[in-house]
């Protein structure tokens, strides 16, 4: 494999599991110096570490609950601390609570507002953090949701509304970083065999329903959307900004 990201340096939030982990090990394969952090598992975290320098790439695990916002700039330190410098950024840790109307009486507000502390103002919280210190010619990339775009599902307000949140702050720091030639962008997937996605999976359609929403009927590989974040962090995305890209299947065309 072409080692196009051979000398740069990458945090990925939430890289102990699932789509983080993924990411992490592809970003590896492409020749990235690789940090991950992980709010409470360790042990995973730790194996994705192993895994990712036995690709002969230097890697680090950090400690960072992306909901108390503080964290953020011990993060960006910890990472430039052993690296030198931070080229990369990927705003990939969150949270989903779904399946309650806006109307339900029953509804977990505490859980809900949670939601939006970390998969917004956690990743604004990184973001700022990272920004004077990213080197110039960086990316940012945030993994955002379809559901952020196109809603084809009731309760899923709130976790929509944060995805959608981050789309506009991306764009709007697209124009802002644009000058120090730093790409901001939002990848979009789809449903995906995660752990996260089993967790709201009974609020679903059934699966066969659900599939034939999609033009290509079936859920995205979590390489598939690895490898879309290392095309916009590779050389071949420099001119990509602002912009969002959907790894879905093609729901909702």
């Amino acid at each position: 494999m072409q080692k196009s990201l051979k000398g740069k340096t990458v945090l990925i939030t939430g890289g102990s599991r699932g789509l983080g982990a993924v990411m992490a090990e592809t970003l590896a394969d492409h020749g990235a110096d690789v940090a991950i952090s992980y709010a409470a598992s360790a042990e995973k975290a730790e194996a994705v570490v192993e895994k990712l320098k036995a690709k002969g790439v230097r890697a680090l695990a950090i400690q960072s609950d992306q909901a108390d916002l503080s964290s953020a700039k011990p993060l960006i330190n910890s990472v430039i601390a052993e690296f030198g410098k931070l080229d990369i950024l990927v705003n990939n840790a969150g949270i989903a609570i779904q399946g309650h109307m806006v109307d339900d009486p029953g509804l977990d507000e505490e859980k809900y507002n949670r939601q939006w502390q970390v998969n917004v103002m956690g990743s604004i919280a990184n973001t700022r953090a990272a920004a004077p210190k990213l080197a110039d010619g960086g990316r940012i990339i945030f993994i955002g949701s379809l559901l952020g775009e196109r809603v084809p599902l009731r309760g899923v307000a709130d976790y929509a509304g944060t995805k959608a949140a981050i789309t506009g702050y991306a764009r709007g720091i697209a124009r802002d970083l644009g000058p120090r030639n730093i790409t901001v962008n939002v990848v979009q997937p789809g449903a995906m065999p995660t752990d996260m996605n089993k967790d709201v999976a009974d609020h679903l359609p059934p699966l066969e329903t659900f599939l034939d929403m999609h033009p290509i009927r079936r859920f995205a590989t979590l390489e598939e959307v690895a490898e879309t974040v290392c095309f916009l962090a590779g050389p071949h995305g420099g001119y990509i900004t602002g912009e969002t890209i959907n790894v879905a299947g093609g729901i909702g065309i």
